[in-house]
Formats: C-alpha cells, sequence, structure tokens
C-alpha cells in the first residue's frame, strides 16, 4: 500500500456569501434541519459551480471543449509542485516563471503561490487586484507540457483581462485550471507532492468545485 508522511487540505472551505470573482453568483449557505430540533441536520445549498476552490474545464469558454465531468483523473491526480514566482503589480510574465522553474516541474501539476488567499475580505485588493498570468506564460507552459494548473486568486490571469485571453488559450489546449486555492505556504518549493484535485462530478459542466489535497511521502 503507498503511504504518506504528511496530508494538506489546499482548498478553502465553502461558506455562506463568501467572497468570490466579482459578478459571480452569490453563495448561499442554510440550515433546513439541526439535530437539536429536528435528529438530524442538513443544509440547502445554491451557487454556481465556479465559486470557492474549484476546477475549470476547457467546456468553460470553448463549446467543443472536454466537460468537468469528463476530466481524466490521470491528469487531475498525480505528481506535483508548488511554486512562488515573482509577479509585477498584478501580473506573473514568463520571465517569472524561468526563475522559478527546474526540470523536474516538466508535466507535472503546477501550483502558484502568491499569499493571496491570507488577503481574503471583501476588498478591491482581493477581489479585483490578484497576480495571475500573463498572456506570455501561454507558450512557455506550452512547452513544459503542463496540463493542470492552479493558482491561489480568484483567478488564474488577472481581472483587469476582461476579454479572458489567457483562460481561453490554455483551455483550447484542453487543460485543466484550478482556482481559489489556499494553505499553498505550508508546502515547499522543489518538493514532489502527490497532488488530488477532485471535482465535484457535475454532467455536462463547464466546471466543479473541488477538494484539492497534497500528500508528502
Amino acid at each position: 500500500m503507498i503511504g504518506f508522511s504528511k496530508y494538506y487540505d489546499i482548498s478553502v472551505p465553502l461558506e455562506d456569501k463568501m467572497p468570490l470573482y466579482p459578478g459571480n453568483v452569490e453563495l448561499n449557505i442554510s440550515p433546513i434541519a439541526t439535530p437539536d430540533k429536528d435528529g438530524f441536520g442538513m443544509e440547502s445549498y445554491s451557487s454556481s459551480t465556479h465559486c470557492g476552490t474549484h476546477i475549470d474545464a476547457p467546456f468553460h469558454f470553448h463549446q467543443d471543449g472536454a466537460t468537468i465531468d469528463k476530466a481524466p483523473l490521470s491528469s487531475i491526480m498525480g505528481s506535483g509542485y508548488v511554486i512562488r514566482p515573482s509577479h509585477h503589480d498584478d501580473e506573473i510574465f514568463m520571465e517569472d516563471l524561468e526563475g522559478a522553474w527546474k526540470p523536474e516541474y516538466d508535466g507535472r501539476i503546477i501550483l502558484i503561490n502568491t499569499g493571496w488567499d491570507r488577503k481574503r475580505d471583501f476588498s478591491d485588493e482581493f477581489q479585483k487586484h490578484f497576480p495571475g498570468l500573463a498572456m506570455d506564460t501561454v507558450p512557455f507552459l506550452n512547452e513544459h507540457r503542463i496540463d493542470v494548473i492552479g493558482i491561489d486568486t480568484l483567478g488564474i490571469e488577472p481581472f483587469k483581462n476582461s476579454d479572458f485571453k489567457v483562460h481561453r488559450a490554455l483551455l483550447a489546449r484542453q487543460r485543466f485550471l484550478i482556482e481559489d486555492l489556499a494553505n499553498l505556504d505550508k508546502l515547499e518549493t522543489g518538493k514532489e507532492y502527490f497532488i488530488a484535485a477532485l471535482p465535484l462530478k457535475v454532467r455536462s459542466g463547464s466546471g466543479a468545485m473541488a477538494r484539492v489535497v497534497a500528500a508528502e511521502p
């Protein structure tokens, strides 16, 4: 049996009316029953499929792209690394990825730690000025065969990119993008982890919330 010495939960908890990407549907969780009053607990839940820690499928921007229920387990589970590239204002450029890259990262799950999850709040800074990938990182990620990439901000690219050109370019290659991760500061750069990013199996969905964990051998 494969054993791991330590486990890290790198997902954010889903909470009633939590901070989300601007314009997203508000998340609502309400009690239906409680153990002390009804003998059992149950809640109602409503949100979009892109809230909290979630995975974007290619269908998010491409009509002929794979939907979230078709995400191959061989892609969303496997060896991965956390990187901490520098960024300029709200953009992470190719030169920033190059400065943080090691050969062993090629073809692996890559998680970008910006520390933004510690700023979680209903503020313009957290919701609109987070760092994300610049367009010139796309060919770099293509060259290094990265099929799954995640980040601890509300979006894989800066909020100012209203045309979502980075999303479109990455998802066109049938990648899966993980957004709104947390606790990546607990992972060591250069250390290999087993990453499991398992979205809800929403049939024909453009994405879904996910419980993402990192396990240390």
